[in-house]
């Protein structure tokens, strides 16, 4: 009688959790990536009300709290874009607070038409938002191509109707849920397009107007440039690098100049350089290093000094001729462009949309404004002043703005196959 007395008392004190053993076990919901609203936020009596910094921002669309978790519910698929834009009168394509940027217009036109949700357009990591490239203060772009998470459904027309002129979407196409525009990029193209006045000899008078670049200048413009060929080591090329920092090593595949033409009596030249990427201004101080041998301020051994470990003092050319011509992805190509699913990442079918907003946009800026207001003029009466053994560091505000992110970019250099 014990011995059962004892049992049953064992068999009491284990129930409980017998019991909750036999319950079955709830699965956590998997996190959908949204931000979640906290208890007090559905408490509000103002909840159906936009917010002061919607309003000020101009994104609140009289949408109410129905229609937009509706929209929140629309399935999304992974896109490529393909924008231009005329960069003269912005600071640069990335986001940046209280700046005028390519992104804010993009991002202000995407969201107003539906495209993208609040959340997205707060925070673009919500919707897997990158960039191939990121042009500097005043820079233009022709091909440039970002990739991001839109409705399967993308309305181009009513985008392009939200953005200025000089900001064009042409088209977008899908791409495999792991593409990304900036870690798949193979190279990039940048062309810079200077007066052929800039290749003159430094003695020699600084006249737009009716100077003509001779056979053998033009020769030796192309022999210089392809000193910058090759894998190289670019610390003196950027700011705030050192030489024995690997993402300092840079590979250029081709840099040429192209033959003149001309825009109201005043001959230009293109220069046209592609690599595998490029740290902040170091084409623009390409340019200037060229020029400086070419106009005689200096010779050719300078270009030693400049690639060795050396420190340099390296001038800057103008930004206002540099210009994003193409974004390669061969290799994303190679591998998904005939899959069945997938398209080719070229824009072939858009190439006629893209010139004519270059011829119309872009470079018209650039020549008028060269010609009216002589930026590279100015400049190079400033270049026979340079010391290239003046040290001392520079940083203007260009400079600041863009140090940071820069650096950020390079320390993940090794992670994406030193592709910036």
């Amino acid at each position: 009688m014990l011995k059962y007395f004892r049992k049953i008392t064992i068999l009491n004190q284990k129930s409980p959790l017998s019991l909750f053993q036999m319950e079955p076990k709830l699965k956590k919901p998997k996190y959908d990536g949204r931000s979640k609203k906290r208890q007090w936020q559905d408490r509000r009596s103002d909840r159906n009300l936009p917010d002061e910094k919607d309003v000020k921002k101009g994104k609140f669309d009289d949408c109410n709290s129905t229609e937009s978790e509706s929209f929140e519910r629309i399935k999304r698929k992974k896109y490529a874009m393909l924008l231009g834009y005329c960069g003269v009168d912005y600071y640069g394509m990335q986001r940046n607070p209280s700046m005028r940027t390519i992104e804010e217009d993009l991002l202000k036109a995407l969201f107003s038409t539906n495209h993208i949700t609040e959340d997205s357009y707060d925070v673009v990591q919500n919707m897997q938002f990158q960039r191939a490239a990121r042009t500097d203060k005043g820079v233009s772009a022709v091909r440039q191509v970002v990739s991001l998470k839109l409705p399967e459904t993308v309305d181009i027309v009513e985008i392009n109707k939200k953005l200025p002129e000089i900001i064009r979407v042409f088209g977008v196409k899908k791409v495999t849920k792991g593409f990304n525009s900036k870690t798949n990029c193979d190279g990039r193209t940048y062309s810079y397009t200077l007066p052929t006045v800039s290749f003159s000899d430094k003695d020699v008078a600084l006249e737009q107007h009716g100077f003509r670049l001779d056979d053998d200048t033009f020769h030796r413009v192309n022999n210089v440039l392809s000193r910058f060929v090759g894998t190289k080591n670019f610390h003196n090329f950027t700011s705030k690098k050192s030489s024995n920092d690997p993402s300092a090593n840079r590979y250029i595949k081709s840099f040429i100049c192209e033959r003149p033409f001309l825009r109201n009596d005043v001959e230009f030249a293109v220069l046209k350089v592609q690599g595998q990427s490029f740290m902040l201004h170091q084409i623009r101080k390409m340019v200037a290093l060229m020029l400086a041998i070419i106009r005689n301020h200096t010779d050719e051994t300078i270009l030693n000094q400049a690639f060795s470990s050396e420190k340099v003092n390296i001038p800057r050319a103008p930004g206002l001729g540099l210009l994003l011509e193409f974004v390669h992805y061969d290799r994303y190509n190679y591998r998904y462009g005939e899959d069945g699913i997938h398209e080719k990442l070229n824009w072939e079918e858009y190439e006629n949309d893209v010139e004519a907003f270059k011829d119309k946009y872009i470079l018209p800026t650039i020549t008028n404004t060269e010609i009216s207001e002589k930026e590279m003029v100015m400049w190079l009466g400033k270049l026979r002043r340079h010391r290239y053994d003046d040290l001392e560091e520079k940083i203007d505000e260009e400079d600041e703005k863009s140090d940071n992110d820069n650096n950020k970019e390079d320390n993940n250099l090794k992670n994406i196959e030193n592709i910036t």
